[in-house]
């Protein structure tokens, strides 16, 4: 059952066309990626179906809501991933929680919150002073405000460590796993791969492919499509998470 339908979206800005004619659908509780080069579309794409955005034309209805009809309905339904742009300076992790609470005009646990994302320990610690990972982290633990039951999540591995990006994968099935859908762009298609349950594939505005990973991977092996090389069974990263473990390091 479809909780996203993006129909026909178009988005032009004076003679550039950043999004042309994209459509596509998201199930209920699934893990969706877009991927593609810069410039492909994939943020705009987002930036439109989260209300941030107009588009010049198409229509976007998130659980029966048309976004452009009804953006503050669409609002409450989603949560957002937020850069380190968006967060006040000066709060501390669980003044921020509260914060978001009370525009939300909800009800939070912050020490529950911090603790599903493993920073139980940095409640009274200001955002800019978390490493990268755990910023990564409680940028994700600030779309689950507002119960929301889609979440949008821009690159959200960039620059992390392999043990901080394995921990967060984790952290992203196990929100997938409570029944909130996750809508994730990502330049990395090994994280594509692990992740998502379905993909779609940007370029120059246009989805050129979608499916399972295992079907556009099938798809392409069946044009004839080989390595030049052969591929081992683990790599350099397996290695390293092998002798240094998957636990988080943290600064």
């Amino acid at each position: 059952m479809a909780i996203i339908e993006v129909r026909e979206l178009v988005k032009r800005y004076g003679s550039l066309t950043a999004v042309n004619g994209v459509s596509f659908e998201v199930n209920e509780g699934e893990i969706f990626g877009i991927v593609g080069p810069n410039g492909a579309g994939k943020t705009t794409t987002l930036e439109i179906i989260e209300t941030l955005k107009q588009p010049t034309s198409g229509q976007v209805v998130i659980d029966g809501f048309d976004a452009r009809r009804d953006p503050w309905r669409v609002k409450r339904l989603i949560g957002v991933q937020l850069q380190a742009a968006g967060f006040y300076p000066g709060l501390t992790l669980r003044e921020l929680l509260q914060l978001f609470a009370g525009l939300y005009d909800v009800k939070v646990d912050p020490m529950a919150m911090l603790r599903k994302v493993q920073l139980e320990d940095k409640a009274r610690t200001r955002f800019e002073k978390l490493s990268g990972g755990q910023k990564q982290r409680f940028s994700i633990a600030s779309t689950l405000v507002n119960r929301p039951r889609v979440i949008f999540l821009d690159e959200p591995s960039t620059g992390l460590d392999p043990q901080a990006r394995f921990n967060l994968w984790e952290l992203v099935r196990e929100i997938r796993s409570e029944g909130v859908t996750v809508v994730l762009t990502t330049h990395y298609m090994e994280e594509a791969e692990q992740l998502s349950d379905r993909v779609a594939i940007m370029d120059e505005g246009r989805i050129v492919a979608s499916g399972t990973p295992g079907e556009l991977i099938d798809r392409l092996l069946a044009k004839g499509f080989q390595k030049p090389q052969v591929v081992r069974p683990a790599s350099l990263e397996d290695v390293f998470l092998d002798l240094t473990g998957k636990e988080l390091r943290d600064e």
